[in-house]
């Protein structure tokens, strides 16, 4: 494919979430499937090698983001979805994109285990010290724990600085997995054109971020008000995780058509057939 930055109005954001969720209602099943099989295959391995799975489930996001892009980009064709999709970027025949996809992961888990490490630094251990009182506490007992550790200011300050360098970071990878793919560019290449794209493209982005943010708030008073007016606590139960699922495999979707709409992308021309004589 021939790749080029293209001029993105502010209210394509918007449209990216309705083609997403459109696109998601069209294959349900096949999208939150793949997204499930992501966490299935990364899950054990984080089980199993606690510090080596917990890197290698990191590295392999991008890998999720572009796996993501083709399935959809297929899906918009009439084409299938499938598992082996997840796995496009890493089994392309060009050597020289591998090479860019496994350092892009690479890149991407040094770059996300530093972010880590500043926010732990930022909170000074109170956010995993949270997580450990809320996994290790029992009914009705550890609640002045918990409590204690809500109110320490240094775990508003960690959380900040955790979403604010997983936002930054995100910048730059958003669009690069699908440009080494569908566009052969090396790694700084692909990072350097995914941040300018966001930049170009901001106002689109905020609008998108925005109306995402505002659909998973809306959902959740929806589940809210439903708890409270029939009074049972099993409705969170039976609709969060589904509901969870199908929003995130719909976000997924909807990263195809934000790349769609920044780079315009055909096919190389067919040449043109020799005059009849």
């Amino acid at each position: 494919m021939l790749l080029k930055l293209h001029p993105v109005a502010p209210g394509l954001g918007l449209r990216w979430i309705r083609l997403g969720l459109a696109l998601w209602w069209r294959r349900p099943i096949a999208f939150v499937g793949l997204f499930v099989l992501f966490f299935a295959v990364v899950s054990p391995l984080v089980a199993l090698l606690p510090l080596v799975g917990v890197v290698l489930g990191v590295a392999l996001l991008p890998m999720l983001t572009l796996g993501f892009m083709v399935a959809a980009g297929s899906a918009s064709g009439g084409g299938p979805v499938h598992a082996l999709q997840l796995l496009d970027g890493l089994r392309a025949p060009d050597r020289r994109r591998r090479r860019s996809q496994w350092a892009l992961c690479a890149a991407y888990a040094a770059c996300s285990l530093l972010a880590f490490w500043l926010a732990e630094l930022a909170d000074g251990g109170s956010f995993e010290a949270l997580q450990r009182a809320l996994a290790q506490a029992k009914p009705g007992a550890g609640r002045a724990e918990v409590d204690a550790l809500l109110a320490d200011p240094r775990l508003a300050w960690g959380m900040a600085v955790r979403l604010g360098l997983i936002g930054l970071l995100s910048v730059p990878f958003w669009h690069a997995p699908a440009l080494v793919h569908f566009g052969g560019q090396g790694l700084m290449q692909a990072l350097f054109s995914s941040t300018l794209a966001i930049w170009r493209a901001r106002s689109a982005f905020t609008l998108y971020m925005l109306g995402w943010s505002a659909l998973v708030m809306a959902v959740s008073v929806v589940i809210t008000l439903l708890v409270v007016l029939t009074g049972s606590r099993q409705w969170i139960g039976w609709l969060s995780m589904p509901i969870g699922l199908s929003l995130s495999a719909a976000f997924y979707v909807s990263l195809w058509f934000s790349f769609a709409d920044c780079f315009v992308a055909r096919e190389q021309p067919d040449p043109a057939p020799p005059p009849t004589p």
